[in-house]
């Protein structure tokens, strides 16, 4: 597989040279900042994409794309992007309780007549892609370097550009870190772009990240799954695996690890994968997971969640996971943030840039337009995550009812799945599903009990499992839709 191709391209692009103004500065080069630097670019906006590191990332997330994410890349002109990095097509999921499985497959295109597809990937490799593509876009200048701060007017109420120091080349083992005086560029807009350690998000959001759990990835090689070209859900004990191929021969696993991260370095968490992981996997993944766990670098993420929402100062926009996160545990992420910039693309046409006050206005109805499809995605992560990581005794009957929905099929499969996979945009539909599933778990509790002397009980947790599952959907609803 080619390495990093950004740098020939990158040969082409014009050098910005100090004090040069443009129509919109992007902080940060990742799947937002990356397209939506293509996207303005393509539509004569003269676009500077700052980023810190231009060298291929490596990072153990951000490595499916559902349908709906690969439909905002077409949208963009941006599919290309998919190809070339040894892309795996993927057909939907399937979850995994023990002994049993459900296969969850994405729905059909009605224009086609064949099933959505996603795709899976080395994340690095897809951002390369789109970085390049940003680089061969006219009007686009792209530099290497470290943003200091966004600078404002002498009244201090408008964004005025940028401060940044470039980034030196590594000579004579020195630091590729230059301690040069900073370079200021000029712009009405600065669009802050810098991912889920966002620098400047406590400056312009008030809301704050929290983080429940980690995912610890290794790669495993020559995996036979139970569905091949498909994500994989185990809902293990305490809290849920994923794994699903990036190439044609490695296949991704991310273990959930609820509360605090075990230590690396004592040993503890390699010891916690190997007796407490390992047994859960499928029987054909545990041989390669012990030789992953022998031979590779354990490595870890926060799964944070931040709700969405908008910086109040003229001439910033926060947007991608600087400014909404969600569990990763549906792989939305990047279709939520490729869908964020079709949105921007339509709500920032013509010269609407040019005025900071009409863009605040046009940003706050893209607020509550994007979340037409963020809102679903959203809820579903944080939802799902908790149904399939709780110990609460409620919490287990609707993580066993959940998977006994699907198991029904039908449409018990295509609704959720729609919403899932970023194709149907429907709150009435996620709102029918998750209290379809809460009744049919309480139906089971009837169902599965001894004897009719039991009901009176019964009756009694019924009300305490509708109410818990009220207190996990509610909140999130209301945060995601209307707040």
């Amino acid at each position: 597989m080619p390495g990093n191709t950004l740098a020939p391209t990158l040969a082409t692009v014009p050098i910005p040279t100090a004090g040069s103004s443009y129509d919109i500065i992007i902080i940060g080069g990742g799947v937002l900042g990356a397209s939506f630097t293509a996207t303005f670019g393509k539509q004569g906006k003269r676009v500077l994409m700052i980023e810190r590191d231009l060298s291929e990332p490596d990072r153990i997330v951000g490595e499916l794309l559902q349908p709906g994410g690969c439909d905002a890349l077409k949208e963009l002109g941006l599919a290309d992007c998919m190809e070339g990095i040894d892309a795996v097509p993927t057909f939907g999921y399937g979850v995994i309780r023990g002994s049993e499985m459900v296969h969850i497959p994405y729905t059909t295109d009605p224009s086609t007549g064949k099933p959505v597809q996603g795709r899976s990937f080395h994340h690095g490799r897809f951002i390369q892609k789109l970085r390049a593509a940003a680089a061969r876009t006219p009007n686009v200048s792209i530099v290497e370097a470290t943003v200091n701060e966004i600078l404002y007017d002498q009244d201090g109420v408008r964004a005025t550009g940028v401060s940044c120091t470039a980034k030196k080349d590594a000579t004579d083992g020195e630091s590729v870190t230059s301690s040069a005086s900073s370079t200021e560029y000029k712009s009405p807009m600065v669009v802050v772009a810098d991912g889920c350690f966002s620098k400047f998000r406590k400056q312009y959001l008030s809301k704050p990240v929290k983080t429940a759990s980690h995912f610890v990835g290794l790669i495993l090689k020559d995996v036979s799954l139970p569905f091949p070209n498909h994500g994989h859900v185990i809902l293990a004990t305490p809290s849920p695996i994923l794994m699903y191929q990036i190439s044609k021969t490695e296949t991704r696993i991310l273990i959930d690890i609820p509360g605090q991260l075990p230590s690396a370095s004592s040993g503890a968490l390699r010891s916690y994968l190997e007796s407490t992981v390992s047994p859960q996997l499928p029987q054909a993944a545990q041989k390669s997971f012990l030789r992953a766990l022998e031979t590779e670098r354990l490595r870890s993420m926060p799964n944070s969640f931040l709700p969405p929402s908008t910086s109040s100062e003229l001439g910033v926009i926060v947007l991608g996971d600087a400014m909404n996160m969600r569990h990763p545990l549906t792989g939305g992420g990047m279709t939520v943030a490729l869908s964020d910039v079709v949105y921007l693309r339509d709500f920032l046409k013509d010269n609407v840039l040019k005025d900071q006050e009409v863009t605040m206005i046009q940003m706050e109805l893209f607020f509550w337009k994007r979340k037409e499809m963020s809102a679903i995605i959203n809820i579903l992560a944080q939802a799902l995550y908790t149904l399939f990581s709780g110990t609460d005794k409620n919490l287990t009957v609707l993580r066993n009812g959940c998977f006994s929905y699907f198991q029904m099929g039908g449409e018990c499969i295509r609704g959720p799945v729609g919403l899932l996979s970023g194709v149907s945009h429907s709150r009435k539909t996620l709102i029918y599903h998750f209290y379809r599933v809460a009744l049919h778990s309480i139906w089971m509790l009837f169902h599965n009990a001894d004897s009719y002397a039991q009901f009176p009980v019964l009756f009694l947790s019924a009300v305490s499992i509708f109410w818990t599952a009220c207190v996990v959907f509610l909140p999130l609803l209301w945060t995601e839709c209307w707040a």
